[in-house]
């Protein structure tokens, strides 16, 4: 399908531009007549290419900017402002990368496709739950509910995230600092001190010969240490890629002390509360499960997910489907059970979540409190290691005079 720029009246003399989709330009001419216009130019679109184009030089649009216009875009609309004119203000305020995606949804949007259809063909920025939410919201006419309850999903979303690292963010410092020294040390230092140590023939204890083999094989080996990193680099990718591994890695995750909890109950909390969501916008269960299903980033949850919406397919509940996979704690098909005997399962998995996420930064805190002293300790065990393989030799040198 092509698209093709129009400028035309309609029958009270007001003005009309905008973007329609033919596969000619006859057949486009026919689809503006049909909705009472007169086309006073219609000319292939030009602008297409370079806009994709665009996109993909601008790279990924982050979370934040996707928070920021589904926020902007839910108070607009609930203001009644038409959804051109959202869309064009929202352009103008927003950051390079999310007004090239505006720019030609807005394209999209006036030549006759809905907010929905036009969101689906940027899957990078709008995810098949998003999309599937708008998609409900114009179909049941409270797009304005839809969008703010969406807005809130994403503002929790993007406040959790944020939590999470902010507690990894002193780890993460201070593991790069001990790997920066420990570069300087292996191809700076030591191999200046192995150069003093030939010279005067002193037998040197275990710990340093083995500081000295690794810094040898650094500096002279270089690119045998490069090809061995890139082969682990690409052998774990070809693992994740592949079904079986991405299962075995997942499941290798959630089995981490600590770390492994933390994923779960983030797992868990995401789905509790888009699951709520998409009972909130009318979307049937089965059809939400396929919809979560596809969205998830986890292997093993995903297969639960297939699982369970079999079971509700052959008109199992979805308490009891939940509760046939060993991947849902007991408490969440407790409350679905609870849910489905009330008719309130969208508050149900609202409480859930919220239940989830108390959990989850709980074990934020247990990382925190299970990191510092850890961190310590390799910390200690480090310098202790550099102390015994540097220090120790030049001190039996000076012991020879």
């Amino acid at each position: 399908m092509a698209k093709f720029n129009y400028q035309a009246k309609d029958n009270d003399g007001k003005s009309a531009k905008g973007v329609v989709e033919a596969r000619d330009e006859k057949q486009a001419a026919r689809i503006l007549r049909e909705k009472n216009l007169i086309i006073i130019s219609l000319k292939p679109e030009a602008k297409g290419f370079l806009t994709e184009a665009k996109i993909g030089v601008m790279g990924r649009v982050g979370m934040s900017d996707r928070v920021k216009f589904t926020r902007q875009l839910a108070t607009m609309f609930s203001a009644g402002l038409p959804i051109t004119d959202t869309l064009t203000i929202l352009q103008t305020q927003a950051s390079p990368k999310m007004a090239t995606i505006i720019e030609v949804i807005l394209r999209d949007v006036e030549g006759g496709l809905s907010l929905a259809d036009a969101m689906e063909r940027h899957p990078k920025v709008f995810d098949k739950i998003y999309v599937s939410l708008i998609r409900s919201g114009e179909a049941a006419g409270v797009l304005d509910k839809i969008l703010n309850r969406l807005a809130d999903n994403l503002e929790k979303n993007q406040e959790f995230i944020s939590k999470v690292r902010s507690a990894m963010i002193y780890p993460i410092i201070v593991v790069a600092g001990m790997g920066v020294v420990g570069a300087i040390m292996i191809i700076f230092v030591i191999p200046r001190l192995m150069v003093l140590y030939e010279e005067f023939e002193t037998e040197l204890p275990i710990s340093t010969k083995i500081l000295l083999a690794i810094s040898k094989m650094v500096t002279t080996y270089w690119w045998l240490s490069l090809i061995l990193l890139a082969g682990a680099v690409f052998g774990l990718r070809a693992l994740t890629k592949s079904p079986v591994g991405r299962k075995q890695y997942d499941r290798f995750l959630f089995r981490l002390p600590v770390l492994g909890k933390l994923r779960r109950v983030m797992i868990l909390t995401e789905l509790a509360r888009t699951f709520g969501l998409l009972m909130g916008a009318g979307i049937l269960v089965v059809d939400a499960i396929n919809i979560l299903k596809d969205s998830t980033n986890s292997p093993v949850y995903e297969s639960a997910l297939t699982d369970a919406g079999k079971h509700v397919e052959k008109g199992s509940p979805l308490a009891l489907a939940l509760a046939k996979t060993e991947a849902f704690p007991p408490i969440l098909p407790q409350m679905v059970a609870v849910g489905e005997e009330t008719g309130k399962l969208d508050e149900i998995f609202s409480k859930v979540s919220s239940y989830f996420e108390m959990e989850a930064d709980a074990a934020v805190r247990n990382l925190t409190t299970a990191l510092e002293p850890l961190i310590m300790v390799v910390l200690g065990v480090g310098v202790g290691f550099l102390i015994i393989s540097v220090i120790m030799p030049i001190y039996n040198l000076t012991s020879q005079f």
